[in-house]
């Protein structure tokens, strides 16, 4: 009896190609950024309950005249572009509607072109204006990169070109309601003559 031997074929499993792990990315974390709200100008005034101030920025001078603040603030501060010193413009205007209360917040915004005069409005005034330190401070803080040098700078550039549009009158008005410091701001008394400030 011939003995048969059985043998059984193993079919060799085809190699199983080792799975590569893909490294995931490593996240940095991204710096916090400070953003410094502007103006909203798509807003009606923040001041509805007035309605002098209102009736004021309605009756401001036409937007013509806006433009020319912008040139005058531009040439005073020697500003580099019409969109710095408009930027400039803007923060300095909203940062004294906080200050200016009663007819001469009214009168103000009127003598105003519109633009200026909706700038002036946008803010709420405090129940007591900042001294003229507090006031340099918050312009410092709504600009970026500002130092309190270069933000006296800009709040002197745009106050300075003010009496052209509304009139000396009505300047010596608003300083006398505001706390000691600000007519230097204006340009009054013992600040420096234009001709020979020097931009920091």
């Amino acid at each position: 009896m011939t003995a048969t031997t059985t043998r059984q074929t193993t079919t060799p499993r085809a190699a199983t190609a080792p799975q590569t792990t893909i490294p995931q990315p490593t996240r940095t974390p991204q710096p916090t950024r400070t953003v410094i709200p502007g103006p909203q100008h798509d807003r009606p005034p923040h001041a509805p309950h007035d309605p002098a101030v209102r009736d004021a920025v309605r009756d401001a001078g036409h937007d013509d005249g806006w433009t020319d603040l912008i040139e005058a603030v531009r040439e005073e501060g020697r500003y580099p572009t019409a969109a710095e010193a408009e930027r400039v413009t803007r923060v300095v205007l909203s940062a004294l509607g906080g200050q200016v209360t009663g007819d001469e917040r009214v009168d103000l915004a009127r003598a105003l072109p519109k633009e200026a005069a909706g700038e002036i409005a946008s803010r709420i005034p405090l129940a007591r204006p900042q001294p003229a330190a507090g006031f340099v401070d918050e312009i410092a803080a709504r600009t970026e990169g500002a130092t309190p040098a270069t933000a006296r700078w800009d709040a002197g550039s745009v106050l300075a070109v003010l009496p052209r549009l509304t009139g000396e009158d009505l300047i010596d008005r608003v300083i006398a309601h505001l706390p000691p410091g600000y007519a230097l701001l204006f340009g009054r008394a013992e600040l420096t003559p234009a001709t020979s400030r020097r931009r920091p």
